[in-house]
């Protein structure tokens, strides 16, 4: 059984189930349900990264991170991508690739990351952001952002994570 503890933005929900873990034994567990998000990293023809410096409330502080969002319910992953990537920075994407997946909060929280790479920018009119979203967008170079992660300019972990598996697989240079 299923229980709702409390529920946010109509798609995140703090929940608490009953359950037999692989040792036979049964727990009351809590978990953050969440939809999944996508996690972008757009490349410009100058071979620049485009980036998102934006307040985060929780923390009451600015960060510089990749663009990224919650999936609305049932919807796609790459269609998530193309949707965040223009609501937060006003760029669409001729090009979107799969990177694989990220488990940010597997502790505490179901929600999967889906990693993209954009290429072939346009730019486009920015979308109006969530209520609670502040965002400036900027561009960097790989070398730039480079020494920003470690600094730690950059200390969002999606952000450091996708960048290296970007990095790995052959994407940056």
């Amino acid at each position: 059984m299923n229980r709702i503890i409390h529920q946010w933005k109509k798609t995140i929900a703090l929940t608490e189930q009953e359950m037999v873990l692989p040792n036979g034994k049964s727990i009351t567990h809590t978990t953050i349900a969440h939809p999944g998000a996508a996690v972008i990293i757009p490349i410009t023809a100058e071979n620049k990264i485009v980036m998102v410096y934006q307040y985060r409330p929780s923390l009451r502080k600015w960060m510089l991170e990749v663009p990224a969002g919650t999936m609305e319910l049932g919807e796609n992953p790459l269609t998530c991508a193309a949707r965040e990537l223009e609501e937060e920075t006003g760029y669409s994407a001729e090009e979107l690739t799969a990177l694989g997946q990220l488990t940010p909060m597997a502790g505490m929280c179901d929600e999967i990351q889906h990693l993209f790479i954009a290429k072939g920018l346009h730019k486009t009119a920015r979308y109006e952001c969530d209520e609670d979203e502040i965002i400036e967008v900027r561009c960097y170079s790989l070398s730039e952002l480079k020494t920003m992660v470690i600094n730690g300019e950059i200390s969002d972990s999606k952000t450091i994570a996708c960048l290296y598996k970007a990095k790995l697989c052959g994407y940056l240079d």
